[in-house]
């Protein structure tokens, strides 16, 4: 049940993955790609203060929340190389997934598993039925991604609103 979560975040191991909260010795991996603004060219805005400096998103304890917001770490290293989120949760049966990857990582499957065992986490731990999420027409990679984790597309959206930036998109949702 998301309510199990809200103050205590899963542990959550892939084939080379581990899904974990983000603790403030992650500061160091994190300030390598956090404030890259490749990573942000599709995610609707620039890189925010946190962002720019990991540090501060640790200077504040985390609010309780049924809401996910998990460090991406190799197995292999110890590394943490991207974050993945499960947030904007509807009646506990519906929540979009995002994701950022170091893009030094990019092009491994590294993001397609990360999303494949979040999903599935989320399916097999949870009350979530559908996991949704955005992605700009343009997100060649992402919607791959999507595609790959067995998302469907469901709806484009022509000069709608992605966080700040107006452009066209899809909305891909999967069932479980």
């Amino acid at each position: 049940m998301l309510k199990d979560y809200i103050n205590n975040k899963p542990i959550i191991e892939g084939e080379r993955l581990i899904l974990r909260p983000l603790i403030k010795t992650d500061v160091e991996d994190l300030r390598e790609w956090t404030p890259n603004k490749e990573i942000y060219t599709f995610w609707g805005k620039n890189p925010g203060k946190a962002d720019l400096k990991p540090e501060l998103l640790f200077e504040k304890p985390e609010k309780p929340s049924k809401s996910f917001h998990l460090g991406i770490e190799l197995k292999e290293n110890k590394k943490v190389i991207g974050d993945i989120y499960i947030y904007l949760i509807e009646k506990d049966k519906k929540a979009k997934v995002a994701i950022r990857l170091n893009p030094k990582y990019h092009n491994m499957g590294i993001g397609t598993e990360a999303v494949n065992t979040m999903v599935k986490w989320c399916f097999d731990n949870t009350e979530l039925q559908i996991i949704w999420s955005d992605v700009n027409k343009e997100n060649i990679a992402s919607i791959k991604l999507l595609e790959k984790c067995n998302f469907k597309k469901i709806e484009e959206v022509k000069q709608g609103k992605m966080v700040s930036t107006i452009c066209d998109y899809y909305v891909y949702e999967l069932y479980k």
